[in-house]
């Protein structure tokens, strides 16, 4: 059987963290303003530099993570393994692809360029 690999995107990776900035922003913002602070906008810089910063950090982690399927079982990083038969639903959001196993495990690819292509890959595979 082939092995069928799905890798993360740099772009998706970007758009998901542009996302989590914005929320960021707004958050701190939110906060800053409940707690009646006169620099509210102080919260919209923190919120951007903290997202940016994680998402420096991590980068180039999280491009490096591979998931295959093989030999019927799909492989994940920290030695993740999921027999395709004991997937009981595969689900996106956003840029993830949410693997749920019938003994309720959860598992997620993430940062995929088209999760509805890994999706049905793997509703394919199973």
């Amino acid at each position: 059987m082939d092995v069928i690999e799905f890798t993360p995107n740099r772009s998706a990776y970007i758009t998901a963290h542009a996302w989590m900035a914005a929320i960021a922003m707004v958050a701190g913002m939110v906060i800053l303003w409940a707690l009646d602070n006169p620099h509210v906008w102080t919260g919209a810089i923190g919120g951007l530099a903290a997202i940016v910063l994680r998402g420096w950090y991590m980068m180039s982690e999280e491009l490096a993570v591979v998931w295959r399927i093989e030999n019927g079982v799909l492989t994940g990083p920290a030695e993740r393994r999921v027999a395709l038969n004991q997937i009981e639903a595969v689900k996106t959001m956003g840029s993830y692809v949410q693997v749920i196993t019938k003994g309720g495990d959860k598992h997620l690819i993430k940062y995929q360029a088209s999760p509805a292509f890994t999706a049905s890959t793997i509703e394919g595979a199973r």
